[in-house]
């Protein structure tokens, strides 16, 4: 690998950490680095769910206490996720590279505006049900399942939804939600992490280079939180993101 592909790979991991512990995001970051260090779409994704994988278990495990309990609920959830997850991670095995790569720019594209409108897609979902959000496990379950699909297939974004999902589907506070959040990406993405694993589907000296760069950036990301507000991390990941798509929509549809 060359120096400057490590230090791309090191500098968007790090900068991918510090997002996600301000504002969340780091995928728009990552994968367009893992593009731009020659990787083939299909590889990129998957190399790139490897390296942001740690960040969600760390921050799950952080706020452990505050997660809801271990009952039926909870394992339902888990066990919806990683179905949804499995499925999604099965489906960009089998979609052909060309078509994945015309679906990178729309793919961003809908990741940005999820992140850029995560709080305006909460309220709406959350005023679609009123002020009795359902409680069945079974309601909570299948709107998770679609989501990890999602996140099992590409991941940018998906946080957003899951943390959606939970708000309107049970009675947890927001801390709590958040941290069930993080456990349920963390289950995603390691369901997805052995499956593209297993299929050769990762560049082990990239990823690991940047999953270096993602665990410095979240430490100094823990740091910058105290002096930075999440609006400025959140405008600069936006900003990022409606660039990168702009980018790949030249490079791919033109």
């Amino acid at each position: 690998m060359e120096l400057t592909i490590g230090l791309l790979l090191f500098g968007a991991g790090l900068a991918g950490g510090v997002a996600n512990a301000i504002a969340g995001g780091a995928t728009l970051i990552a994968f367009p680095a893992m593009l731009a260090a020659g990787l083939p779409p299909v590889l990129a994704n998957a190399s790139n769910a490897v390296a942001v994988t740690p960040g969600h278990l760390v921050a799950a495990c952080a706020d452990r206490h505050v997660l809801p309990p271990a009952d039926r609920r909870m394992l339902t959830a888990i066990l919806a996720v990683l179905l949804g997850g499995t499925v999604g991670a099965v489906l960009l095995l089998i979609t052909p590279e060309r078509l994945f790569t015309l679906l990178v720019p729309a793919l961003i594209g809908v990741a940005t505006v999820i992140f850029a409108f995560a709080r305006q897609i909460q309220r709406s979902i959350a005023q679609a049900f009123g002020d009795t959000p359902p409680q069945p496990v079974v309601t909570r379950a299948a709107l998770l399942a679609p989501t990890a699909i999602y996140g099992g297939y590409f991941g940018a974004g998906s946080g957003v939804m899951l943390l959606a999902v939970l708000s309107v589907t049970g009675r947890e506070d927001l801390r709590s939600a958040n941290a069930f959040k993080n456990l349920l990406a963390s289950a995603v993405s390691a369901v997805t992490v052995v499956i593209f694993t297993l299929q050769g589907l990762v560049r082990w000296p990239e990823t690991l280079v940047m999953l270096t760069g993602a665990m410095c950036g979240g430490y100094l990301g823990g740091l910058l939180i105290k002096v930075l507000t999440p609006s400025v991390g959140r405008t600069i990941v936006i900003a990022f993101g409606i660039g990168m798509t702009g980018l790949y929509a030249y490079r791919y549809w033109m």
